[in-house]
């Protein structure tokens, strides 16, 4: 097994849970860390990306030191949260100069955002890796490298809108079977869903605000291969 692959547990967290925890270095009191709770998705070369305020605090402080951390955990219903998986993604947060490779991504994951920049001056940044620590449970606790982390999208942008596209106009029943059956939601005939994303591992619908995550069992490499794997999810979920 190579190094991308066996930290696939720890990748399908950051890629499952749409937000977390931003600790940025406070520059209203200088030294202490600040945390902010901040949604995001993964660009196409698999790094977080935040649309952030011009006048929130975490943005202030990132642009005075662009050290910063993104902290996800394991959602669960009950019991000792320390005993479910999270990961903490030290990274360094750089403002995007030109956000529109990047931006139809983040706006299909979160619509509504899509007007934010009408009330407020909102920028895309991007966490570009330094070092990712994983908690995986009793004795599964390791430092992971960016290289070994990162699996960038094999996707273009136009593929996957295109994709989006299809599956929003053609395959809506498809889709709310995929929420009843593997999700266990009550997605009744006639609710929207919306396709946000796909990438190697997986893809992501929106339904109802709520964003999840449907894995692949195997990578894909492109439309062909997604396409199969869509077809096989759509036939278990009956």
């Amino acid at each position: 097994m190579d190094e991308t692959a066996r930290h696939r547990d720890a990748r399908h967290l950051l890629l499952e849970r749409k937000v977390g925890i931003l600790s940025t270095l406070s520059v209203e009191v200088a030294g202490f860390p600040f945390g902010s709770l901040v949604p995001y998705c993964l660009d196409r070369a698999g790094r977080p990306l935040l649309l952030i305020a011009d006048i929130a605090q975490h943005t202030r402080n990132v642009l005075a030191d662009p050290r910063a951390s993104l902290t996800v955990a394991e959602e669960r219903p009950a019991g000792d949260p320390q005993a479910g998986a999270r990961l903490t993604y030290l990274a360094r947060a750089e403002r995007l100069a030109d956000p529109r490779p990047q931006a139809g991504r983040y706006y299909r994951h979160f619509p509504w955002t899509r007007d934010y920049h009408r009330t407020h001056g909102f920028a895309f940044f991007r966490l570009e890796p330094v070092r990712v620590r994983y908690i995986g449970g009793f004795g599964d606790i390791r430092w992971i490298s960016p290289a070994a982390f990162t699996l960038p999208n094999p996707f273009s942008a136009e593929q996957e809108a295109a994709i989006a596209d299809h599956m929003d106009a053609d395959h809506q029943e498809a889709m709310r079977r995929y929420c009843r059956q593997l999700k266990g939601l009550p997605c009744d005939d006639g609710q929207p869903v919306a396709f946000a994303g796909i990438d190697a591992e997986g893809f992501d619908l929106l339904f109802e605000r709520r964003l999840l995550r449907f894995a692949f069992e195997r990578p894909v490499d492109g439309p062909a291969e997604a396409r199969q794997r869509l077809v096989e999810l759509a036939a278990a979920a009956g």
